[in-house]
């Protein structure tokens, strides 16, 4: 049979119970959870988070990402969709599709009311590669649109394992040319890059591929896997938590396997690439994540490099937390903050 796309009711009703749950005392939160309050390297988990962890369902999901990609990807989207709530009211909302590199690509413009000539951010979602598509990335990209100022366009790139590396990073490339050459169509300036997870570090490929031909005007980056090369300590004080070492692992093989890739390919770890001259990154982490290290040193490299760099850490936060804004208070204020951060950067360009 196949998996169901869509939340059912009872998963709607869980989501929306989840939400309340959220308002509850974070004492009570951790006590829910059964465990012991979550706490690595100086921090605290967010309750809701740890909640959130004890409650998942104990599915093989790295076994499922390699082996049933679809199964994968339905039980992301019903997880991400249950507890979205009423969606964050946008000016305009618009489906359309965007040149690809084998063919047009679904996306999603966001246009938060403002005047014609705003910045634009060709968003790219998380996933691993593998999952996620522009349903799951909606309400992180709505509150981005909002809080910025800025247009989103968001992209639907092709997934992993049935369109492996480097299908991703020319599809972005893609998509980001696209964009520019449809910037007066669109009513827009200044075109920039961004995304979470897999998506950022395809925003960190496409800054790094146009580097000195028309590239971005700056490029937003929320926790991308930029080493997969090097192993950090990071991997083991924070595995277990929303996303686990052996899924990351997992969603690699996903997009790598049988492909003669090497990990220390700037188009897979962009921490390897030329990183001097690039567009002005926001470079973001969160500090209960596998990633956090790695993401630091991007932020580090780019930085001794010259490039100019802001980096900002949400040491309560876990990895994937834009996804997850619908269900954690905590999570929506830090895209929030990230999102004023990401306009103050643009508008000092």
């Amino acid at each position: 049979m196949a998996e169901r796309d869509d939340p059912s009711g009872v998963e709607r009703l869980r989501g929306a119970l989840a939400r309340q749950v959220d308002r509850l005392p974070g004492a009570l939160r951790v006590a829910l959870s059964g465990r012991r309050p979550a706490r690595a390297d100086g921090a605290a988990l967010d309750p809701t988070l740890q909640l959130a962890v004890a409650l998942r369902p104990r599915a093989d999901r790295p076994r499922d990402t390699v082996e049933h990609p679809a199964r994968s990807r339905a039980r992301f989207r019903r997880e991400v969709l249950s507890t979205v709530g009423t969606p964050t009211p946008v000016a305009e909302v618009r489906d359309l599709a965007v040149g690809g590199a084998a063919g047009p690509l679904a996306a999603r413009l966001y246009r938060p009311g403002h005047p014609p000539g705003v910045p634009l951010v060709v968003y790219y979602h998380g996933g691993g590669y593998v999952e996620g598509d522009l349903d799951t990335a909606d309400e992180g990209c709505r509150i981005l649109a909002v809080t910025s100022g800025h247009a989103v366009l968001s992209v639907a790139y092709r997934l992993a394992p049935e369109h492996p590396f480097p299908a991703g990073v020319e599809d972005a490339v893609a998509a980001f040319r696209w964009a520019q050459a449809a910037a007066a169509e669109l009513e827009v300036g200044a075109v920039t890059v961004g995304g979470d997870s897999a998506g950022a570090a395809l925003a960190a490929v496409v800054a790094q591929q146009t580097r000195g031909d028309a590239p971005p005007a700056a490029q937003l980056l929320l926790y991308p896997p930029a080493d997969t090369a090097t192993s950090y300590p990071s991997q083991r004080l924070f595995d277990g938590y929303l996303l686990p070492e052996a899924q990351r692992a997992a969603y690699h093989h996903a997009y790598t396997a049988g492909t003669g890739a090497d990990d220390r390919d700037p188009r897979i770890s962009p921490l390897y690439g030329q990183l001097g001259g690039l567009a002005p990154a926001l470079v973001v982490t969160a500090g209960f994540d596998v990633l956090r290290d790695e993401v630091d040193a991007y932020a580090q490299a780019l930085d001794a490099a010259g490039t100019r760099t802001v980096a900002r850490r949400y040491p309560s936060l876990a990895h994937g937390f834009v996804t997850v804004v619908g269900l954690s208070r905590a999570s929506r204020a830090a895209l929030v903050d990230v999102a004023r951060q990401w306009a103050a950067l643009v508008a000092s360009l």
